[in-house]
């Protein structure tokens, strides 16, 4: 495995006999190091070969997704353990999902018309015991007599009672009444709508009476719990009820008799009640078996699941592959990790010998037009920062990957972030307890959130690790100093300056043997001295790591042969920089050896205003303006030494070469190496060359490195400053709620002190600190550190590989 280049790919070409093409796709599914070629991108998906075969499994794999959202609908829980089943035939499963189907659409429409008949019978009940308050003989003194030989009005869908409403009832008083009732059942939220247009319909001649009903009804198409209310409408007039009966048809309310007898409405209601246990009894039976038949299928949903996927992906790869002349064999091309090619080529044997085929496979080499895939092999402790990288573009093909120096670089820059031991063996807990999890947690479908945490558990543990280390140096548990590695090398001026807050300290022994000294902590020096101590170690790190940058991009010039890049690019690139910067991180290291109080500032500010003055007490050794005016001269020198030669070279060999002079002066192969392989688009093979294009495209690129140095080394300022904002937030939870609450005598107080510090400490410090510094450390190597060498403009090698398919359908 190596991470350093992408594999070697080579473009094979493989001629398949029509009789064994399904099995050796298959195989080569299972192997998964191959990717294919379309070589009918021209045809739409209902041209290809294979059409109808990508169609039928498109609609088995409707079908699981239907027995999916049925179990999931139905609230059984998918950890019901498979049970073995005889391996199927597609064509078998094929035949299996349509009858399930059959059974399963035939029980829901079953049960939907039962439901209906059930609420029916239920609303029913409810109108009778509602409105029989409001039509009670008592109240005819005041409403006079109501006629109720009503038929039923219930929008044409009461089939299953229509039996107990047959019987008209009509009391002896109804020829001589006067007012007329319809009652009925609405839902909640358009009673209110209801009773306006009823009340406009009749020009208020009707007197609404409503009850809200005791029982929630289940919506039988959408199974969700609906509010009604019991109305009953008294009202004078035929036409008016014609008016009343349409306006409630239009609002959906459904419409029932009630008569007036009190016996008449007992003998009613038993009947009702008697035929909702019947249907209760004939709902939960047809639930059971409804269950039943889910609990069967999602026993196997995931078996069937995985075959139909595998069986789509094969007819789909196969469709990409293209027909010869005879209509007797399938031509495909593909990329394959040029390692991987002798067990394609068994896998294609197998394969032939397994289909019975008399001709067997031809697998090629084939020249290459296009830039081949990437592909790196990874592991589950470099697959999280190899997505880190790709993440920002994926590497040309055999360009130098950034992975190998990220899976340092990046938990570091983190951890001088976020430099507390404490927190840092909160992150390693957490670490390793993800990966104590990861058995478990890998063949388990977890959210986003968590799925992101588990997948970068490694990155997890080396940031939880560096920020014990680092932790270490700046010597903070949860902001508190400790003194493991020997006594401190500073104490009091006097004995009554016990905290050091207006004597200062002064140093009497060796220095503190790791680490800050911890009597640094809450002196009156603390923060000068860290301030300074934090924004120059910042500077160190970050001219380092550029550095690195700019000389991995010699090894990619030289890996492909580009001679004008390293002598018109990397020399001058490492020339401007350490000239500047590199001079300042000497200055710097020289002032800590040697306890300089130069002013740095000064110096690096009137090293380009007055080269040639004195600098007097900034003066750190012997030769230093000589020094300073020399390295000046050698940067303004990079300057042109990066934008002019280049471009000119170029056109002067592309004119000889296309003049069919052998040009080699500068050596090597310039004319097709530095030509061929350059990522900008003025330089195209087969096309002229545009000398206006290549200068302004390397005049860009000039400007954005000179510039880049100075703001790219600002920008590892943020190291100092993130730092610095970790230290004093967690010191200001500790001394302003831990202490402040601890100084109470009171175990209530103590213990809400505590646990809001635990809570800051968890939410802000351990969480929002956590992605503020991962952020930046992301940013310091996309922007800063790639930016010197990388071009991330190479696609990823996708191979055809049942893996993937069973890794995407996980989630």
């Amino acid at each position: 495995m190596d991470l350093f280049r992408s594999e070697r790919m080579t473009l094979v070409q493989l001629i398949i006999p029509v009789e064994s093409a399904y099995c050796a796709v298959s195989y080569l599914g299972e192997f998964g190091l191959l990717q294919f070629r379309d070589l009918n991108a021209n045809k739409s998906p209902f041209q290809r070969t294979f059409a109808n075969q990508v169609k039928r499994c498109g609609e088995m794999a409707r079908k699981l997704q239907y027995f999916k959202d049925q179990i999931l609908k139905s609230g059984i829980t998918s950890f019901v353990s498979p049970t073995m089943q005889p391996d199927l035939e597609i064509e078998e499963l094929e035949i299996q999902l349509t009858g399930l189907e059959h059974e399963l659409d035939e029980i829901n429409h079953n049960d939907e018309k039962l439901r209906m008949a059930y609420n029916e019978l239920l609303e029913f009940k409810i109108v009778l015991q509602k409105a029989s308050g409001f039509l009670l003989p008592s109240k005819r003194d005041t409403y006079a007599e109501i006629e109720l030989g009503e038929n039923v009005h219930s929008n044409g869908n009461y089939l299953q009672t229509a039996s107990l409403l047959e019987e008209e009832v009509i009391p002896s008083t109804l020829e001589q009444s006067r007012l007329s009732s319809v009652s009925g059942i609405v839902c909640k939220s358009k009673r209110l709508m209801l009773e306006r247009m009823l009340f406009r319909a009749t020009r208020g001649n009707m007197l609404f009476n409503q009850s809200p009903a005791d029982e929630v009804i289940v919506d039988p198409s959408t199974s969700e719990m609906v509010e009604k209310v019991v109305f009953v409408v008294l009202f004078s007039g035929e036409q008016t009820r014609t008016k009343i009966l349409k306006v409630c048809e239009a609002f959906d309310a459904n419409c029932y008799p009630v008569p007036e007898d009190v016996t008449t409405q007992r003998h009613i209601i038993r009947e009702v009640l008697t035929r909702l246990s019947e249907m209760e009894r004939t709902l939960d039976a047809g639930l059971h078996h409804r269950n039943q038949a889910l609990i069967s299928i999602a026993q196997c949903q995931a078996k069937w699941a995985n075959m139909v996927r595998r069986e789509m992906a094969i007819y789909k790869t196969l469709n990409m592959l293209n027909f010869d002349v005879t209509k007797k064999c399938l031509v495909g091309e593909g990329w394959c990790p040029t390692s991987s090619k002798a067990k394609i080529q068994e896998i294609l044997q197998r394969a032939t010998y397994d289909s019975k085929s008399q001709l067997g496979v031809i697998l090629h080499e084939m020249e290459p037009t296009d830039s081949p895939p990437t592909y790196f092999r990874t592991n589950s402790f470099t697959k999280a920062f190899q997505e880190i990288v790709d993440a920002y573009g994926v590497a040309g093909y055999q360009e130098v990957n950034p992975t190998v120096y990220t899976i340092v670089t990046f938990p570091f820059l983190f951890a001088v972030m976020f430099g507390d031991w404490g927190h840092g063996i909160c992150l390693l807990l957490g670490a390793l307890a993800l990966l104590a999890l990861e058995r478990k947690l890998k063949n388990q479908e977890v959210g986003s959130f968590m799925g992101m945490l588990f997948a970068g558990r490694y990155v997890l543990l080396l940031m939880a690790v560096f920020t014990i280390y680092c932790g270490l140096i700046y010597n903070e548990f949860f902001s508190i100093p400790f003194d493991f590695f020997g006594g401190s090398a500073y104490k009091c001026r006097d004995d009554s300056c016990s905290t050091a807050h207006t004597m200062g300290l002064f140093k009497y022994r060796e220095p503190y043997a790791f680490g800050v000294d911890p009597r640094w902590r809450g002196s009156r020096s603390e923060l000068p001295f860290l301030n300074s101590l934090k924004m120059k170690m910042s500077i160190l790190l970050g001219v380092v790591q550029m550095n690195l940058g700019i000389l991995l991009s010699y090894f990619n010039a030289r890996f492909f042969g580009k001679q004008l890049d390293i002598r018109y690019q990397f020399l001058p690139q490492m020339i401007f920089l350490n000239s500047l910067f590199g001079y300042l991180s000497m200055l710097i290291v020289v002032k800590w050896c040697s306890g300089s109080q130069a002013d740095l500032y000064h110096v690096m500010i009137y090293m380009f205003l007055s080269p040639t003055d004195d600098l007097g007490e900034n003066q750190l050794f012997r030769g230093q303006k000589q020094l300073q005016i020399f390295l000046l001269l050698l940067a303004l020198t990079a300057v042109p030494w990066m934008l002019f030669p280049k471009p000119f070279i170029k056109r002067k060999l592309r004119q000889e070469s296309f003049q069919g002079c052998e040009y080699r002066r500068l050596g090597g192969s310039e004319v097709d190496d530095d030509m061929d392989n350059e990522p900008d688009p003025s330089n195209q093979r087969y096309g002229d060359f545009n000398f206006s294009e290549a200068f302004v495209h390397q005049m860009i690129h000039c400007i954005e490195f000179v510039l880049g140095a100075v703001s790219n080394t600002a920008s590892y300022l943020r190291l100092w400053a993130l730092s610095l904002a970790h230290s004093e937030l967690s010191t200001v939870f500790y001394e302003r709620i831990l202490l402040l609450a601890w100084g109470y005598d009171n175990f209530i107080i103590r213990l809400g002190g505590l646990a809001t510090f635990a809570f800051t400490t968890a939410f802000i410090l351990l969480m929002m600190e956590t992605l503020s510094a991962f952020l930046h450390a992301l940013r310091l190597h996309w922007v800063e550190f790639q930016n010197k060498f990388y071009h991330g403009n190479g696609h990823k090698f996708r191979p055809f590989s049942f893996s993937s398919l069973t890794e995407e359908g996980g989630h």
